[in-house]
């Protein structure tokens, strides 16, 4: 995209407008085809000769269709003589603010100018959210690992919903996502019936020219044929990885050990798309949950232990997180204390149903220990976390099933599919659909625009470089009144309060009255703090990046980030699903400081939830006045990490 008040890819669209040239009849002319006729020639209206041109019609079909269409009211005529006249929209804004979906089967891309919430969330499906504009434009890419990890059963549905998007079939580009389709089912990890691993390739070709060129010996131990390969069960991982690395997912249709029996039964009804998760995850074997803050993926999860019926290991970035998972399964599983352990800095106890950090499972001298179980089940909380270090680490343990849990499996490292080839396929329900059956609140996002709290701040962000230029827009004084005005906006509201950065955390925190809880706050202290806001006895928490993750807030109505981690989809997501609740109102405000880069990475951070249908409006901030200078750097968005530290 060039500028935000640009159309996106311009030329091709009006290049395609030429090609729409078909032909076709007057009874089937949509208003929508006379539209696109107005586009292309030019002008808010058109006579018919204008209209056959551009769609193949024949003349007096063409003024056929159009008088159907006036007498139907979707036009309007203005007679120029007693046999010709003048047909334009009753709106002139119907045209140029409607939905287009333009297809480059080529550059596997697809152009959608004021794109409606369901066109948005099908897209989500198959399709990369690339880049928007504030104009209602955005482009999606379809690359491989979209087809590969498509949500569809058969190559039929995820082609039914490309052509209910484009309105039409694109015989090439269809052609393509077959050819992927395919692609994703030429290898599979299977058990021997004597007991060990085997790789089966679809081909010898397959196996010679590619597995066997690319894997070491350590990883293929020995032949057993021309498409089969004895694996080495330690490396089945590295397999996977270079495997997809070449282009080629990997299936695991292993018959690993179940486990010792756990008898756990639900004790509450599983929603009907919860329970069709539950029987799509029995007939694969893995994969990930992938649903909205608030859908119940630990419920679902629940549904699978009992399902599956196995001895559990569940791994969590926190440990906030593995104590709310141990007062869950207490709550609405039959299981009782003795049988549920955590293990974890705090507490080391492995039990039928184990809950251990990610850090803690993956030292070595612990590792062992959860080596020597057999679980039947591995639950991933949080699984993008997976391609980190430290946390792949515990992908190395045995299990018959597992199972990851997110609602942002995006990575500003692009190593997002990572967790599938580690983990499994992603299992999930349309957001769009959540949203309209009220199971998820959809949050209203609004990105304000701040200004400069005085002039010498603003010109100490001028002479700035580098991250000290984005911290100056982040931390912008003039936030704190925006801040207290939104507050006050809202005022029977819980809300939180996000920083980067823990001076501005302390500042807002003292002008509010409010706790500021941080990863310098006492596990007890925080503990408490989180509880007292859930029973209604505080309503404002500022927090730091420590809140991002791992901490269950279901109550919160408001969220404000007043400074981000740069330009993180993950990060601002997690943020929006804080107010993701079944009932009540959900709104999220980011500010950002008006003429600054910063304003790019709040945009950027809302891209993941722009992809799932959610709306994004952009306003001016309401407590200060006009800003006083536009100078944006040239500061590209840090990288994402994965620890709970905070910037000063």
């Amino acid at each position: 995209m060039t500028t935000e008040d640009e159309p996106p890819a311009e030329t091709d669209a009006e290049s395609a407008g030429d090609d729409a040239e078909q032909a076709t009849d007057d009874d089937s002319l949509t208003v929508g085809d006379v539209y696109d006729a107005i586009d292309a020639v030019g002008k808010p209206h058109l006579v018919p000769a204008e209209l056959a041109s551009k769609t193949g019609l024949e003349a007096d079909a063409a003024r056929e269709a159009l008088e159907r269409l006036a007498d139907d009211s979707e036009l309007e005529r203005q007679r120029v003589t007693d046999a010709e006249a003048v047909y334009y929209p009753p709106d002139l804004d119907a045209v140029t603010d409607r939905e287009r979906v333009i297809v480059f089967p080529d550059r596997h891309e697809v152009v959608v100018e004021h794109a409606e919430q369901f066109t948005r969330a099908q897209l989500s499906q198959f399709a990369h959210l690339v880049d928007t504009n504030r104009a209602g434009g955005a482009i999606y890419e379809i690359r491989e690992e979209d087809v590969w990890q498509a949500p569809y059963e058969t190559l039929d549905d995820l082609l039914a919903t490309m052509r209910e998007v484009f309105g039409e079939r694109s015989p090439d580009l269809e052609e393509w996502v077959q050819s992927q389709w395919e692609r994703a089912r030429k290898f599979r990890l299977v058990t021997h019936e004597d007991g060990y691993t085997v790789l089966d390739a679809e081909s010898d070709d397959l196996m010679g020219n590619v597995a066997r060129q690319k894997l070491d010996d350590d990883v293929l131990r020995a032949p057993i044929s021309d498409s089969e390969s004895w694996v080495n069960a330690d490396k089945t991982a590295q397999l996977k990885r270079t495997l997809y690395e070449a282009g080629y997912p990997v299936r695991d249709d292993r018959d690993l050990d179940t486990g010792d029996a756990l008898s756990v039964e639900l004790q509450l009804p599983l929603r009907e798309y919860q329970a069709d998760w539950v029987q799509r995850f029995q007939e694969q074997g893995s994969g990930v949950f992938v649903g909205p803050p608030g859908s119940g993926k630990t419920v679902a999860t629940m549904g699978v232990l009992d399902a599956i019926g196995g001895e559990t290991l569940i791994l969590v970035p926190s440990r906030e997180l593995a104590s709310q998972w141990r007062e869950e399964l207490l709550l609405h599983t039959d299981l009782d204390e003795s049988q549920i352990g955590e293990y974890h800095g705090g507490e080391k106890a492995i039990r039928p149903v184990t809950i251990a950090t990610y850090r803690t499972a993956g030292m070595d001298r612990h590792r062992k220990l959860f080596d020597e179980r057999r679980w039947g089940l591995i639950v991933y909380d949080e699984v993008q976390h997976i391609p980190a270090d430290v946390a792949r680490r515990s992908t190395r343990l045995q299990s018959k099933h597992r199972l990851g849990l997110t609602a942002t499996p995006v990575r500003e490292d692009d190593k997002e599919e990572e967790i599938f080839t580690l983990v499994g396929p992603p299992i999930g329900t349309d957001w769009s659909a959540l949203f309209d059956a009220g199971y998820v609140q959809e949050p209203e996002v609004r990105i304000r625009q701040v200004p400069w709290s005085d002039d010498d701040i603003a010109n100490e962000y001028v002479s700035a470089v580098g991250h000290g230029r984005r911290q100056t827009a982040a931390t912008n004084p003039a936030k704190i009144d925006e801040i207290r005005h939104l507050l006050t906006e809202h005022p029977h509201a819980k809300a939180l309060v996000f920083v980067e950065y823990l001076d501005q955390g302390e500042a807002i925190a003292a002008e509010l009255d409010a706790p500021f809880i941080s990863g310098e706050t006492r596990h007890a202290r925080r503990e408490t703090l989180f509880d007292e806001f859930r029973r209604n006895e505080r309503d404002t928490l500022v927090v730091s990046r420590v809140g991002d993750e791992g901490i269950d807030l279901p109550d919160a109505e408001l969220a404000i980030v007043a400074s981000g981690l740069g330009g993180s989809r993950r990060q601002g997501a997690q943020r929006a699903g804080r107010t993701m609740r079944p009932v009540g109102d959900a709104m999220l405000y980011l500010l950002a400081t008006r003429g600054t880069e910063e304003e790019d990475f709040v945009r950027q951070q809302m891209r993941h939830l722009a992809s799932k249908g959610v709306k994004v409006v952009e306003e001016d901030a309401e407590a200060v006045a006009e800003p006083v200078v536009d100078d944006r750097g040239t500061e590209g968005a840090p990288d994402e990490d994965d620890s709970e530290e905070d910037e000063r």
